[in-house]
């Protein structure tokens, strides 16, 4: 380029146009345009009609009157012109040092290209100091000026400069009201200041330029006034495609799809020749109502006008979105296969269709294709849609991959990324990273508050998640309504109420209350937190608008809290006096409140009406079904929703394989986990142990602890005491104590495993010392482990001891006893002899005994021969449950060993004549290694 430039002025040299070395004149001082600090009113009382369309920025002079100029000033016009195509600083100050001592400044056309020469080689302050030297100024020096702000980003400067423009009394022309509109619209985004430019161009007579309504159009849509830009689109007599595309996109701008496959349409009926950009927006609106019947319509339209393979990337992008938002992977990878250039969205796009369809491997395997290619290379885009791909599917190595990739490939993060990580991070249950990211951002924008709040919230940490909170509203920074969902989610118990209130109170302030999500979230938070009436108290007062969404949130709110009775009355309700209809959410929870309720009749009730309305279909649904007949203890039906759900997934079996084991069909689970279509997660393994654990087949139990140790669950704290329950229960109590010790971290379930292991076979010193490290490495003990801890004395004849645990359980540990705890108390002091003290025990309970208080206490009696009180206790027995054979059986027995004969038969005969069997006995032999 240098080159030239100096070709054309020894070209001028030589013409003895100029006789100093022009190159040798220094930089031009640069003297900044004084612009006004405050920008005026623009008003009209003529009111807007139009908007939308595509502005044309200032970049050809109009034809100005021409005078004779001597040889040689055309020269010196081609060099500032060519540096105008090229720009470059240095010559760019040389060539306007030649055209300063040719003296060719005061012809306006070529201080118009030096104002937009040194703009566009980013010397933005020396296109404002030519300007204010510029003497005379037309409206195309001043459009020029204007423009040079806009591309330089200079929005309030390009507005200052129109005001000044309308104060000297500049006429002016529709492509000034053009660049004014898009210098507002990217600036200012006031509707009044877009409405002003209007009125002007109203006034001036000027709407009948169609750039100028295309403009406005475009613009309108921009701030939301749709109503607008649809009058400026009718009452614009020349409409050409620019016109058409504006209008189209404006409408899918303001999410009204619908709107815009009409304005499409009828588009294409008028005859207009469609372009690229209608048929992207076409597709991007069937994408936006997941109309793939529809898009793919548009699709063949496009094919037919040629927009296919080779030309067109940006419609090829918006079917590869089409097809993956509908959730037609193939097609949308046959479109994408099918793309000759490729460019980042395209890449960035199919990518986002495969993590946005769960297909976690073609995702991260395109992604490495993507980096394989070095003339594309993944952007921040790419990043958020992997990893949001593992928040969802909780890949913890790959997004930490993911996070070393980004460090290597940015210098420094985005916000959108940090914010992304942060959410992979809190959803793999990695708090400290999560923690470590925030107090590392130091960008921190409403979403880095809203994801650190949830994560606390989501990984149990609620006093954390409301601490944040406050120190949220502390430093005064605006909060939104996810906002307030992170943190409500926050109040799980009846200890964080009164913050929950706190909340309500708030979101009733700033005007949330009458948003559908803010009343679920509240409804959840008041059932989480035991206060049923204000949860109902809030369905009611939505109850005329109230959606299937709201009914869900009070229905599963009250199932997923035991208030099991409460969600069956909720879904009366809902049936009675909402026009709601309900969906698989709703019959699932509706459905395990039937089973935790034990209500057959109720049950296969709600069943009959999921199968009636074809929601019987989902899996969820039949998983649910499954779950209730095994509570039921059905074990035939449970197999046949089994066996009548066409589309399994894990769930599926693991909810059959705990109806088996639950119902004492081990021998069923263990031959149905060797048919098992998945592979076997933590649930499958802790069930199936289970199983064995019935059975006592040790041989099975190793051969399934084998496999977790392959697939990596020997850490798992579940699995762990379920392998400490099966090879306790298996006689080797050896291996359970190793696999505790080896145990890199134990939970309550491990430590009260261990201790029923111990007490099972008998070693109750040994249960205690366990119990009081358990307590000294600070976990906190539960009902479980004292049910545990009592069996064990009891075992044992610790007495004693057990008394002194039973009694200090509410005080010392804050666990107030049950019902199984008073059967561990009256078998222990049944087992050491003391009989009427377990019976004065039971007279005393602050509860009414069930029948396992009175089993426990027969069953003492019949081991110590108390006839007497066994035959006293067994009445009561009768009455709570006349058809169990065993306590008749139980009771005979100890007629026989008193040596009650007549007793003994007179009650045998009793079970015969009313018909009552007892269970047949059998006992089990494991043929094989050990």
């Amino acid at each position: 380029m240098i080159h030239r430039v100096g070709k054309i002025v020894l070209r001028i040299y030589s013409k003895s146009i100029l006789k100093v070395d022009p190159f040798s004149l220094p930089r031009i001082r640069n003297n900044h345009l004084q612009l006004p600090t405050e920008i005026p009113s623009i008003s009209s009382n003529n009111s807007p009609r139009f908007c939308h369309g595509s502005c044309h920025l200032f970049d050809e002079m109009p034809h100005r009157t021409q005078c004779l100029y001597p040889i040689g000033f055309f020269d010196v016009l081609d060099l500032i012109e060519y540096c105008k195509v090229r720009p470059n600083i240095q010559n760019l100050v040389n060539v306007h040092a030649l055209a300063l001592k040719a003296g060719v400044l005061a012809h306006l056309p070529t201080s118009t290209s030096l104002v937009v020469a040194y703009s566009r080689a980013g010397d933005y302050s020396s296109s404002v100091a030519v300007f204010g030297e510029i003497s005379c100024k037309d409206v195309v020096v001043w459009n020029a000026m204007i423009t040079v702000a806009v591309e330089s980003e200079m929005f309030r400067d390009a507005i200052s400069v129109f005001v000044q423009m309308m104060q000297e009394g500049i006429k002016l022309d529709s492509l000034t009201l053009v660049i004014a509109i898009l210098a507002v619209s990217k600036t200012i985004k006031r509707l009044d200041y877009l409405q002003g430019v209007h009125s002007l161009g109203v006034q001036k007579g000027l709407l009948l330029d169609c750039d100028l309504c295309n403009a406005l159009i475009n613009a309108y849509a921009k701030h939301g006034d749709l109503g607008s830009s649809e009058r400026i689109f009718i009452e614009t007599e020349m409409k050409d495609i620019i016109s058409w595309n504006s209008m189209i996109s404006g409408c899918l701008t303001n999410n009204q799809p619908d709107m815009c496959l009409w304005y499409f349409k009828k588009m294409v009926s008028c005859g207009i020749e469609v372009d690229n950009v209608g048929l992207s927006c076409a597709i991007s609106a069937s994408t936006c109502l997941l109309d793939l019947s529809n898009g793919k319509v548009v699709h063949g339209f496009a094919i037919k006008l040629g927009y296919n393979k080779t030309a067109h990337v940006s419609v090829q992008n918006s079917l590869v979105s089409l097809y993956s938002k509908c959730g037609d992977v193939d097609d949308a990878h046959t479109v994408f296969r099918e793309i000759c250039v490729k460019d980042l969205v395209s890449w960035n796009t199919m990518i986002n269709g495969f993590s946005s369809n769960g297909m976690i491997l073609e995702a991260f395997h395109l992604s490495r294709q993507m980096q394989l290619r070095r003339s594309i290379q993944p952007d921040a885009v790419t990043i958020l849609s992997l990893l949001s791909l593992c928040a969802e599917s909780m890949l913890l190595i790959e997004g930490k991959t993911l996070h070393g990739f980004a460090i290597r490939r940015f210098n420094r993060l985005g916000v959108l990324v940090i914010n992304s990580l942060m959410n992979m991070y809190s959803k793999c249950n990695q708090m400290e990273k999560t923690e470590i990211l925030f107090m590392l951002s130091q960008n921190r924008d409403l979403v880095t508050w809203n994801t650190m709040i949830s994560g606390y919230a989501q990984n149990g940490n609620s006093r954390f998640a409301q601490l944040l909170f406050k120190k949220l509203m502390y430093q005064c920074l605006k909060f939104t309504l996810s906002t307030v969902l992170a943190v409500i989610s926050s109040c799980n118990s009846p200890k964080f109420l009164q913050f929950g209130k706190s909340v309500h109170g708030w979101q009733m302030i700033l005007g949330f209350t009458n948003n559908i999500l803010s009343v679920n979230s509240l409804i959840c938070m008041y059932t989480n937190c035991g206060d049923l009436k204000a949860s109902y108290a809030l369905l009611q007062s939505v109850s005329t608008v109230a959606d299937t969404a709201c009914w869900n949130a009070m229905i599963a709110g009250c199932t997923q809290n035991g208030y099991f009775s409460e969600s069956l009355e909720t879904f009366k309700l809902m049936r009675r006096e909402s026009d709601a209809k309900h969906d698989f959410v709703t019959l699932v929870n509706v459905i395990s409140a039937c089973g935790n309720l034990n209500l057959v009749f109720h049950g296969k009730l709600v069943h009959g009406f999921a199968h009636k309305t074809l929601i019987d279909e989902d899996v969820r649904v039949m998983n649910a079904l499954i779950t209730m007949y095994g509570r039921f203890g059905d074990v035939d039906c449970a197999e046949l929703a089994f066996d009548l759900c066409s589309n399994r997934n894990l769930c599926s079996w693991n909810c059959i394989l705990s109806a088996l084991s639950q119902n004492k069909e081990a021998k069923t689970a263990l031959q149905l986990f060797q048919n098992l279509d998945f592979e076997p997660d933590e649930i499958t393994n802790s069930t199936i142990l289970s199983a064995c654990t019935q059975l006592g087949s040790i041989r099975q139990g190793k051969q399934i602890h084998g496999h977790i140790v392959r697939s990596d669950f020997h850490k798992n704290c579940f699995i762990v005491a379920a392998l400490i329950d099966m090879y306790s229960n298996c006689g080797r109590l050896d291996i359970s104590i190793n696999i505790f010790n080896s145990s890199p971290k134990k939970n309550i379930a491990s430590w009260n495993s261990l201790i029923a292991a111990y007490g099972f076979h008998s070693e109750g010193q040994k249960a205690i010392s366990l119990f009081n490290e358990m307590i000294k490495s600070g976990e906190k003990p539960t009902k479980t482990t004292f049910i545990n801890l009592l069996s064990a004395c009891a075992h044992s004849g610790f007495v004693n001891e057990g008394l002194r645990y039973y009694n200090c359980m509410s005080d010392e540990y804050g666990v107030e006893p049950v019902m199984e705890h008073h059967v561990c108390v009256v078998d222990m002091l049944g087992r050491s002899g003391r009989l009427h003290e377990a019976y004065e025990f039971i007279e005393n309970m602050m509860v009414k005994p069930d029948h396992g208080v009175w089993g426990a206490m027969l069953s003492s009696c019949n081991y110590h021969g108390d006839i007497e009180m066994g035959k006293k206790v067994g009445e009561i027995l009768f009455g709570l449950e006349p058809k169990n054979v065993g306590y008749y059986v139980s009771l005979a027995n100890a007629y026989v060993a008193a040596g009650s004969w007549s007793d003994a038969v007179q009650l045998r005969n009793f079970v015969q004549d009313v018909r009552l069997k007892k269970p047949t006995g059998y006992s089990l032999v494991d043929v094989g290694l050990y």
